[in-house]
């Protein structure tokens, strides 16, 4: 079977899973290619790797249009995703009300899984609310850095730490198997980000790839967003 080849932030590999079973009967191509930190995928797109959709947050997608990377007429916002904390299942969930719970909260925990805290999204708000908080440095030796959020979120599952917590977008706690969303960031250490589709100028296959973004932001998948964990809809 021919491909669609997307680069994606991990945010939105979840609903891009629900949605492909659709995609590929309609077209007969199948979504292959790379889920991972926002930053990287975009610089995977700057250095030349074939894509035909990527999905971003707005601001890189907006950055990449201003380069003449992406096709601005074929932008298009999927949802937001807010950042949030996680727990293995099974475990007591947590939860933080204001700035002062969730830094008791962060303390209590004796292992961190979190995404890339130089390229990814949610781990660079991570590295930021940390600092905030004044325990950044607390803290450093018991953070477990990975690409992204996903397979931060596969290990936190299969870790065998005493009292581990997560922290990273809600779409990928939710699609990760083993853990559990166990609350969204308070207020002020709050973060939800707007993820975009957009069609590369260089795309092999720009006409399915506009089919993949019409159903991704159509008002028929409004419930698929929502399971996926994106908070604000968006029609078509």
């Amino acid at each position: 079977m021919k491909t669609l080849n997307i680069l994606s932030g991990g945010a939105a590999q979840g609903l891009v899973h629900s949605i492909a079973p659709a995609f590929e009967a309609e077209t007969g191509l199948s979504i292959a290619g790379d889920f991972g930190a926002v930053g990287a995928m975009a610089d995977k797109l700057r250095t030349g790797v074939p894509a035909d959709i990527v999905i971003l947050t707005a601001a890189l997608i907006t950055k990449l249009a201003d380069d003449g990377l992406v096709l601005r007429s074929s932008i298009a916002d999927i949802g937001r995703v807010e950042t949030a904390l996680a727990v293995r299942a099974g475990d007591p969930p947590v939860s933080a009300k204001d700035a002062t719970s969730l830094r008791a909260v962060l303390l209590a925990a004796d292992a961190i899984f979190v995404p890339d805290i130089k390229a990814s999204t949610a781990g660079i708000h991570v590295a930021k609310v940390l600092a905030e908080l004044g325990i950044a440095d607390d803290v450093a030796g018991r953070l477990k850095i990975f690409p992204n959020g996903a397979t931060a979120m596969r290990h936190l599952a299969a870790t065998n730490d005493r009292r581990p917590l997560g922290c990273t977008q809600s779409t990928e706690i939710i699609s990760t198997q083993g853990v559990v969303l166990s609350g969204i960031l308070p207020p002020g250490c709050d973060l939800a980000t707007m993820y975009t589709a957009a069609v590369p100028t260089q795309a092999a296959s720009a006409p399915q790839a506009l089919r993949l973004i019409a159903l991704l932001t159509s008002s028929d998948a409004s419930e698929l967003r929502s399971k996926a964990g994106f908070v604000s809809d968006v029609t078509s």
